[in-house]
């Protein structure tokens, strides 16, 4: 599956402005840390791009009710794999590849990140610093849906400062910010 051919796949399932930006974020942390890592970076971009495109059809059963048309639409199993472990809600799918790490470490962090870059004055993504990132992190009320506890683990898994991956995970998003929303007003 080529870049177009995710888009396509994930503006069939969602319909959700907000959702469709939230894995345009995911798709550029991905590019970044394959990049960064020497890893084949169309590869890990589809991932991030696609990972929550049956969320709104499937809810609950998401991603696995999912599982048969990623293999129908021709993505690899490690890509299918990585989709299908991408949160601790599947249960059961081993987070084994750099891919699949990579994945469940950035998916909450670009949704925590996002949520700081809105409430900011300037709604900008550029006035959102590491710091302001763990701050918030610290006030349960804030994006109460976003799990702490996976961004912590994911930062674990990958082996790598949690810091740093927030640090890296603005700058890929600040990149495309005005795709996300997110370049101020």
């Amino acid at each position: 599956m080529n870049r177009d051919e995710a888009w396509d796949l994930l503006c069939e399932y969602t319909k959700s402005d907000n959702l469709r930006k939230h894995g345009l974020a995911v798709e550029a942390v991905m590019r970044q840390q394959a990049r960064k890592h020497g890893e084949d970076e169309e590869a890990w971009a589809v991932v991030g791009l696609i990972h929550d495109f049956d969320y709104e059809a499937h809810g609950d059963r998401h991603p696995q009710a999912g599982e048969p048309i990623l293999r129908e639409r021709g993505l690899s199993e490690e890509q299918i794999v990585a989709v299908q472990g991408h949160g601790n809600h599947t249960g059961v799918v081993p987070r084994e590849t750099p891919m699949a790490k990579t994945l469940f470490a950035v998916d909450e962090l670009a949704g925590f990140v996002t949520a700081v870059a809105l409430v900011r004055p300037s709604k900008s993504i550029a006035d959102v610093e590491p710091k302001s990132v763990r701050k918030k992190m610290k006030d349960k009320a804030f994006a109460r849906s976003v799990s702490r506890d996976d961004i912590v683990q994911g930062a674990e898994e990958l082996g790598v400062d949690l810091n740093d991956l927030i640090a890296e995970t603005i700058e890929a998003m600040q990149g495309i910010a005005d795709d996300l929303g997110l370049a101020g007003e």
